[in-house]
């Protein structure tokens, strides 16, 4: 089973290169696998404004550690509580 979002094109290459796999788009079943990649997401968008990908590779996996520090989870506290957390921090 192949699960994915709606996008029309996933339909015709699924037909053309694996036809004999059941193939699945609705908009709850994929978020499980969407959720997943989410952190790899961000740190790909941190990655662009390196030269290299070894640079980039060298900085987030330094940075992974201390990333918490400067990106709090903002669900779990309100908005002044947030903006006290960032003046102790950035002080």
């Amino acid at each position: 089973v192949i699960v994915t979002d709606k996008l029309r094109s996933y339909g015709a290459a699924h037909r053309e290169v694996m036809p004999s796999v059941e193939h699945c788009s609705h908009k709850g079943l994929n978020n499980r696998a969407e959720n997943s990649h989410q952190p790899t997401r961000q740190r790909e968008r941190a990655m662009k404004g390196f030269r290299s990908t070894g640079a980039a590779q060298r900085f987030l996996s330094a940075f992974t550690g201390i990333s918490p520090h400067f990106r709090p989870g903002r669900y779990l506290m309100t908005a002044g509580r947030h903006r006290f957390e960032m003046m102790i921090r950035f002080t």
